[in-house]
Parts: C-alpha cells; sequence; structure tokens
C-alpha cells in the first residue's frame, strides 16, 4: 500500500513530528507539530505534500506547542485531536513552555476533538482512533490497520514507556491502555512513537520490561 512517513525531529527535547502520506495522492496527516514550525513546512514543500489534516496524539507542549501556528500557515487544514480530556493542557501549552525553556509556543484548541471510534481517512487510508489515557488522560493513537501501521505518541517507546509522574499521570492506566488498547494490535504492527526510533509489538513484546508488566497486570 502507498503509505509512506518521514520523521521531522522539533523542540530541544527532540519529539517525532510525524508526516504520513498517500503516495499515491501524496495527501499528508502532520501528526504532532510541536515547534520548529518553519522546519515542518520546509520538510512538507520539500516532499511536496498536500497536507489535509494536522493531528494531535495528546497535549503537551512539545507535541502540540506549534499547533496553532501551524494551522495559521495552512488555511483550511483542520487541526484534529486529542481527546476532550486533555483540553486543560491545550489551554496551558505557553506556560508549559516556558516553564521548560521552550517559549513559543501557542494554547490551542482543535476544530475537533477526536474519541474512540472515530477515524480520519489520509487518500484511502482510515486510521482508526483509540484513546489511550495514562500519560495523559486525553492521549489518542492512531492505527491503520491494513498497513499495520500507528502512530502512537507518547503510550510506549522502544524499550520503555510514556512517563506517568505528573500530576494527572496514571501508571496502572497507562499500563491497562498498553495491555487493552495497544498490544491486541498484532505483533505484526509497527509504530512511530513521540521520541526514539520506532519498532514493532512483537519487538517490545519480547524486549520491553513495562510491556511485560502490562501483559501480567490484573485488575
Amino acid at each position: 500500500m502507498p503509505l509512506k512517513a518521514a520523521i521531522v525531529p522539533v523542540t530541544p527535547l527532540q519529539q517525532n513530528c510525524a508526516l504520513v502520506w498517500d503516495d499515491s495522492t501524496m495527501e499528508a496527516a502532520v501528526v504532532d507539530p510541536g515547534g520548529d514550525v518553519p522546519r515542518i513546512l520546509e520538510a512538507l514543500r520539500e516532499l511536496k505534500l498536500q497536507p489535509v489534516h494536522v493531528l494531535l496524539t495528546h497535549g503537551h507542549f512539545d507535541h502540540a506547542g506549534g499547533a496553532a501556528e501551524l494551522r495559521d500557515a495552512l488555511p483550511g487544514v483542520p487541526l484534529l485531536g486529542p481527546d476532550q480530556r486533555d483540553a486543560f493542557l491545550l489551554d496551558a501549552l505557553e506556560d508549559a513552555g516556558r516553564t521548560y525553556g521552550v517559549p513559543g509556543g501557542r494554547n490551542v484548541r482543535p476544530d475537533r476533538w477526536l474519541v474512540e471510534g472515530d477515524h480520519v481517512m489520509l487518500g484511502t487510508h482510515r486510521f482508526d482512533v483509540l484513546h489511550t489515557p495514562g500519560h495523559t488522560p486525553g492521549h489518542v493513537v492512531f492505527v491503520q490497520r491494513q498497513a499495520g501501521f500507528a502512530l502512537v505518541g507518547d503510550v510506549i517507546f522502544q524499550g520503555s514507556v510514556g512517563r506517568t509522574d505528573f500530576p494527572y499521570g496514571d501508571g496502572p492506566g497507562l499500563l491497562r491502555s498498553i495491555r487493552d488498547k495497544v498490544m491486541p494490535l498484532g505483533d505484526a504492527m509497527a509504530f512511530l512513537c513521540g521520541h526514539g526510533a520506532g519498532s514493532t509489538l512483537g519487538m517490545e513484546r519480547q524486549t520491553n520490561p513495562f510491556v511485560k508488566e502490562a501483559l501480567a497486570l490484573q485488575d
């Protein structure tokens, strides 16, 4: 299937802003534009992509801090997600960026919140939306089942998982999201995550101690 992806590292936290596109139409989604918007726009131009969506997995500043600026630069391209339970984070992006020494972000609200069961189309490719709380209350992931490809934000990384030591974090909730929502997608599912290299769920099942803990979790 003609689905391609590229990473644009943004912010000093080296967040993986993902460009995902249908190679037959060149329609693209920009996922988690945390900052460095001129760099994202230049990548879109170099790859000759036609953005049709800007997607947010969650409301942390390194994932969403550039969303307002990018939406302004792409008139008519809607900003979608995350789940509304991350509204308080999107309303505090400016303060969060200053706290971490990354000024320039703007508070933002999406054109449409996403909920479990929604989907986003990219050309002929359907990305299913799953609500995966724990790292943040409104975190979502995007799953393209036919291509065996998912955009998982900060739910799971190669060898690790997202932080839950924030006041609103939920460690057991994150493990349940991994056990009940992510791992059932199957070992062949490849993913791009918010930081670091991607992986497959099969590899993480074998090597990621947090996944092993999640799968052993008893409610």
